[in-house]
């Protein structure tokens, strides 16, 4: 007998959510499988954090529906809650308690027991590199461990669906590169995780599928590469060993001449189809190319397309 394949993480259509006057999400749809990355990008105020709100049942949407793991959203709220697991912008630890004291109380609200609360505690406090910090106050922690200590308390429960919501804000590039790896060790053991960012190079790193949010509706969906081939500006780069070579390349494959450098730039999506085509006509030219490269738009081209401006942050991010 054929095994049913397991329910998708997320299935929502038609989410709506406004405020007074002002439309936030204007009918979404969302389909995430289970044991993947998918990552919501946006502009400020685009809707991201109110998405994230009402598929963890803090907030009520308007209208649409939406099954979390299996269970209805409107329907079974607390079995949704029991599933999941979040992790907000901001770090939301004690910071008067100790890190070991944090988790044990977060062990306390889904009431592990005593023994399996500490159990569990040492794991995560081992798991996260905070053993030697443990009985420290978390005021004492560092950015990147008070958000490591977040994310450890928030798997106290072992939710099998995790949001993280901008998880990574404010972060060194080196507290940001830990928690991509902490990301992917989870999806590793079979957690789904909806992350919310404005650092393109991090979604661009991590997430299996994207989906652009923009005044409350998502314009793309699709992997990173997927995206990026939508948008003009790719192409292949080609350079030759002497000046006949690229002669001969310019009049059949035409593009734009770099004399200097001896080489062409042929407009291309970056697809596999389009660069064997390119190949195939200089093999029957017989013409003899040096050296090839693929460049195509990167996330930050495909949002300015989409949403009409760069990410603010990816730019500050790229600058520090």
């Amino acid at each position: 007998m054929t095994p049913h394949p397991p329910p998708a993480a997320i299935t929502a259509t038609g989410l709506r959510k406004t405020f007074g006057d002002h439309v936030v999400l204007d009918g979404i749809d969302l389909d995430v499988p289970t044991g993947t990355i998918f990552s919501l990008l946006g502009p400020n105020g685009a809707g991201k954090t109110t998405v994230v709100k009402i598929l963890s049942t803090l907030t009520a949407a308007d209208g649409g529906r939406a099954r979390i793991l299996g269970h209805d959203l409107a329907a079974e709220p607390d079995a949704v809650r029991a599933a999941i697991g979040v992790t907000g912008q901001y770090a939301a630890v004690d910071g008067l308690l100790t890190g070991e004291e944090n988790l044990m109380l977060m062990g306390n609200l889904h009431r592990l027991g005593r023994r399996r609360a500490r159990r569990r505690t040492a794991d995560l406090l081992e798991r996260f590199d905070l053993v030697d910090a443990a009985g420290k106050p978390a005021s004492t922690y560092s950015g990147g461990m008070r958000r490591r200590l977040d994310l450890a308390m928030t798997l106290m429960g072992d939710p099998r669906l995790i949001f993280l919501d901008e998880p990574t804000t404010g972060l060194d590039p080196r507290s940001r590169r830990g928690m991509w790896d902490i990301t992917r060790e989870l999806v590793a053991d079979g957690v789904t995780v909806f992350l919310t960012t404005q650092y393109l190079e991090e979604a661009d790193r991590l997430a299996d599928r994207i989906a652009v949010l923009d005044h409350g509706s998502i314009v793309a969906q699709g992997t990173a590469d997927e995206l990026k081939r939508r948008i003009p500006g790719g192409h292949i780069r080609l350079r030759f060993a002497a000046a006949h070579a690229l002669d001969a390349a310019s009049r059949t494959l035409g593009g734009a001449r770099d004399d200097a450098a001896l080489a062409l730039q042929v407009p291309s999506d970056g697809g596999v189809e389009s660069l064997r085509a390119l190949l195939d006509r200089a093999d029957a030219a017989s013409i003899e190319i040096e050296e090839l490269s693929v460049h195509t738009p990167d996330l930050d081209d495909v949002f300015l397309a989409l949403t009409g401006h760069s990410s603010t942050a990816d730019n500050e991010a790229k600058a520090a």
